[in-house]
C-alpha cells in the first residue's frame, strides 16, 4: 500500500505561470523576473504549447519549502492576469500533482495520466 507523504516529505515547490497567447507570455516573463530579483528561486523555459501534464502554455518557478511563506503571498499579489498552479515536491508525482495543490485564479484539469501507477495487462 503506497503511504501518502507528510508534510516533512515536501522538499520543494512548483508555481506554474499559465498564459495562451504572447502577451501572456511578456507577462509571464515580467513576474518571473520580479519573483527572481525578491527571492531564491529557479526559473523555468517559457512553453508555447502544452508540456507535461498542463493543459496551457506553462512557465515552472522552483523553490524551497521554506519561502513558500513568502513567495506565495507575493504571487497572490503580484500575478497580474496569470492563472498560477502550484504543488509540492515530495516524490510521488501522482500525490503532488492531486492532493494538496493550489490555484491562484482560475484552475484547469490536469492530464495526469502519466503519473498513473501502470496497470497490469
Amino acid at each position: 500500500m503506497n503511504q501518502l507523504p507528510f508534510y516533512g516529505d515536501i522538499k520543494a515547490f512548483h508555481a506554474h505561470l499559465y498564459y495562451t497567447d504572447e502577451a501572456g507570455v511578456e507577462m509571464a516573463k515580467q513576474v518571473a523576473e520580479q519573483a527572481a530579483e525578491l527571492f531564491d528561486i529557479r526559473v523555468g523555459r517559457f512553453h508555447q504549447k502544452p508540456v507535461g501534464p498542463h493543459p496551457v502554455w506553462s512557465c515552472q518557478l522552483s523553490f524551497a519549502a521554506e519561502t513558500f511563506g513568502q513567495i506565495i503571498p507575493w504571487l497572490m499579489l503580484n500575478r497580474q492576469a496569470l492563472d498560477v498552479f502550484v504543488h509540492p515536491l515530495t516524490g510521488n508525482e501522482y500525490v503532488d500533482h492531486t492532493q494538496g495543490v493550489s490555484w491562484l485564479g482560475q484552475s484547469y484539469e490536469l492530464d495526469i495520466s502519466q503519473f498513473m501507477p501502470n496497470k497490469p495487462v
